[in-house]
């Protein structure tokens, strides 16, 4: 007999990963409170294509251009697949004539870039973005999207964070003042958005080896990069006639701006994690006004959150422009703090992370009930109650309670003969069920005719479920719940 063929190990491409059931919990608690956020203020949803025509993607990304994935040529259009939500959604706006739209996406990008997984950074990964394009009073939709911005970083309690601020006026006023040429402005901003991963001397020689500026002018620029600091007390420092940018028009004018913009945060009781940071560049090239990036103070996962101005990314499609901002969450990132911190608590806890919703174990006493249990859980479904049936076709109560402890299951719904001897079950007949409430260790007698409202009454009267839940005692849990509830079979 020939040997079996051996059979490769499957395996995942480099900068992806799979997600197992508790740690979908985690990704869609997150996934729930940032659309919630999004909600609040009154935005629509849209989605776009996973693949964009390349030209719309060309040339909007500076260097960072090389990490689009482009597809296949199969002799038709040449594609691309999206490289973020801020572009597709540009295109879209273009496309369908929107003068004004408030709007969230929560979907896949993907970027050819190198991988690194403990610092949660993939090549396919989902964002969280959240716009509003259209012509608004200054500053006023800045306000919202950076409100919008602190309320989901304060919601997912993820510790604490900054939201590092800059505006690009202010970018290119320096590097004016420090006498850079302006066909050199992006590539020396590009090189000063490295400034929050490196020192400023492997800035200086990418600025003067690799960009070909000059030494003092390069030099020129490092008094203003070092300037950091709560907004209004830095801003009333720049605003000072004594300094550089008093004479710079375009300082004047994004100095302005970030005048009227730390007002409304003040108003909104957003601007105590904002950070007036000059070194803030964003590599991007489609940022036009006030730019932002979010990091977590302590943590080495790099930005979870970035966004700004984009007044002029919409007429590079339709020649017309329409003003935007917004701010993309990055979710990988937050998702990896999310489980870290879930897994401590449930270590400390002896605990472990809920993998499913189900409310209610439809569970039997004696043989050739299983038809019966899934009857039942048809009736709790048709309330929109989440109920299982469990598989075995006649399960002992044991292993029934057993189960719904593992899973964090509230309640049991149990019915059935008392075909036992010897057992000290409380014992229902088949149109009598017995409801035991796991939690509070307490049991009702309702009739078939009332199941499905005293289910959905004991339900409502139970604290809110946490992801986290017993796990590692379930044998010592069973024992003792199958004592105060007299269910030992």
């Amino acid at each position: 007999m020939a040997p079996k063929a051996r059979v490769a190990k499957p395996k995942i491409p480099k900068g992806t990963r799979d997600f197992k059931p508790d740690q979908m919990t985690i990704k869609q608690e997150a996934f729930e409170k940032i659309t919630a956020v999004f909600k609040r203020h009154g935005a629509v949803s849209i989605d776009t294509p996973v693949f964009e025509l390349r030209e719309t993607l060309t040339g909007k990304y500076g260097e960072d251009s090389k990490l689009i994935y482009d597809l296949a040529d199969q002799g038709g259009e040449l594609l691309s697949l999206r490289y973020d939500l801020t572009v597709p959604f540009a295109r879209y706006v273009a496309l369908n004539g929107i003068t004004n739209i408030k709007r969230y996406h929560i979907a896949k990008v993907y970027r050819r870039d190198n991988p690194a997984m403990n610092r949660g950074r993939f090549r396919e990964f989902n964002q969280c973005d959240f716009d509003i394009a259209g012509v608004y009073p200054s500053m006023v939709p800045d306000a919202e999207v950076l409100k919008v911005l602190t309320e989901i970083l304060d919601d997912l309690d993820l510790g604490q964070y900054e939201v590092k601020l800059n505006h690009r006026g202010l970018l290119d006023a320096m590097l004016d003042i420090a006498g850079v040429p302006p066909e050199k402005f992006r590539p020396i901003c590009s090189a000063i958005d490295k400034l929050d991963k490196e020192p400023w001397d492997f800035v200086r020689r990418e600025m003067v080896v690799d960009k070909g500026l000059e030494e003092g002018v390069a030099d020129a620029i490092r008094p203003f990069v070092e300037l950091r600091g709560q907004p209004q007390a830095l801003l009333a420092k720049l605003l000072d006639k004594g300094h550089a940018f008093a004479g710079h028009a375009g300082a004047r004018a994004a100095l302005e701006e970030l005048r009227t913009l730390f007002g409304y945060l003040e108003g909104m009781g957003a601007l105590a994690n904002i950070v007036f940071d000059l070194s803030l560049a964003r590599g991007l090239d489609y940022y036009t006004g006030v730019i932002y990036e979010a990091v977590l103070k302590g943590a080495s996962v790099g930005s979870v959150a970035a966004g700004g101005r984009f007044d002029t990314l919409v007429g590079m499609f339709s020649g017309k422009d329409v003003p935007a901002v917004g701010v993309s969450i990055g979710i990988e990132r937050i998702y990896n703090i999310m489980e870290e911190q879930a897994r401590a608590q449930a270590k400390e806890e002896g605990c472990s992370i809920r993998e499913t919703e189900t409310e209610v174990l439809v569970a039997s006493i004696g043989n050739g009930y299983q038809g019966r249990r899934m009857g039942i859980a048809s009736r709790l479904w048709a309330r929109g109650i989440k109920a299982e049936f469990g598989f075995k076709a006649n399960p002992k109560m044991s292993d029934s309670l057993g189960y719904a402890l593992k899973q964090g299951i509230d309640l049991l719904v149990v019915f059935g003969e008392n075909e036992l001897e010897n057992v000290r079950l409380a014992v229902c007949s088949l149109g009598v069920f017995k409801i035991k409430n796991l939690v509070a260790q307490t049991e009702v007698t309702v009739s078939s005719q009332g199941l499905e409202e005293e289910v959905l009454k004991s339900l409502a009267a139970l604290p809110k479920r946490r992801a986290i839940f017993t796990y590692n005692s379930v044998n010592k849990a069973t024992a003792d719940v199958e004592s105060k509830l007299k269910v030992n079979a």
